[in-house]
């Protein structure tokens, strides 16, 4: 009897366990959509900063080594979701450490539900806000000239892989968040985030730098994230550029969703 009923418990627990985070990603999308002063920054600046590098460096298409393009917005159409996304991750670890300043966070550890679903539903509220952000950039941009060659199955893979650079990045800012329970600390280390994307190839391509920003982005994984991004909006659609945009990202999210459950079991052990 006792084992039947330990394949019935287990079942349920897990299903409870998914119910709990599924709640609590739904409360972490509508918290995030409810806040305009957070959502509006991060959906307004990159589109202005898209429009004024087109305007200011249209005449760089001409550069030796610089891919063919129709626009220079066109090329910058990958960087401008990659850039978003980041601008968009802080949010949702800025409001984790919120909860653990005023304390709901610990009304959620004392009630039953379980340690890992509390910090995966806030992660997939991020996520959710980070492929909402991807289509948002690519549906405004696209009609002034920011194509796509490889059409709606490559807008559909720079969706995906914007949900996954938003989770990845969200868990390493709810790493620090869960560290520091200062939202404050969260937002001052996301500048970092912001000194690797300007060291990477998201801006121009690595064929015409040279020196030690060439050497730095050449090691840089944003480099390979915003290239497959580029080679499907500029050549098309090809295994290797869905795997750079979805494989690079999805690696990056493992380790740091590690990082953040490690610094949940910590403050877990101190408490």
């Amino acid at each position: 009897m006792s084992t039947v009923l330990q394949p019935v418990a287990a079942s349920r627990s897990f299903g409870l366990s998914l119910r709990q985070t599924r709640a609590m990603a739904w409360r972490s999308t509508k918290e995030t959509f409810r806040q305009p002063a957070l959502v509006g920054p991060s959906m307004i600046f990159p589109i202005f900063f898209a429009a004024l590098g087109a305007s200011s460096f249209s005449r760089a298409t001409s550069l030796p080594g610089f891919p063919k393009v129709e626009s220079f917005l066109q090329f910058s159409l990958a960087a401008t979701v990659v850039q978003g996304v980041l601008f968009g991750s802080v949010t949702g670890a800025a409001a984790l450490a919120t909860d653990i300043q005023n304390g709901f966070f610990d009304r959620l550890l004392l009630a039953p539900t379980s340690r890992t679903g509390i910090l995966i539903g806030r992660l997939a509220g991020s996520a959710i806000f980070g492929a909402v952000q991807a289509a948002a950039f690519i549906a405004v941009l696209w009609p002034f000239g920011a194509t796509i060659k490889s059409s709606f199955g490559g807008a559909l893979v720079m969706v995906l892989s914007g949900g996954i650079v938003a989770l990845a990045i969200g868990s390493l800012m709810s790493a620090v968040a869960i560290k520091t329970a200062s939202a404050e600390a969260v937002q001052g280390t996301f500048p970092l985030l912001f000194i690797l994307l300007f060291f990477s190839s998201a801006f121009f391509p690595r064929e015409t730098m040279s020196g030690l920003y060439r050497n730095i982005a050449d090691v840089n994984p944003i480099s390979y994230l915003v290239e497959g991004m580029r080679e499907l909006v500029l050549v098309g659609f090809s295994t290797s550029a869905m795997a750079k945009a979805i494989f690079i990202p999805t690696a990056i999210c493992v380790v740091a969703i590690l990082i953040a459950l490690r610094q949940l079991r910590v403050r877990l052990a101190s408490r």
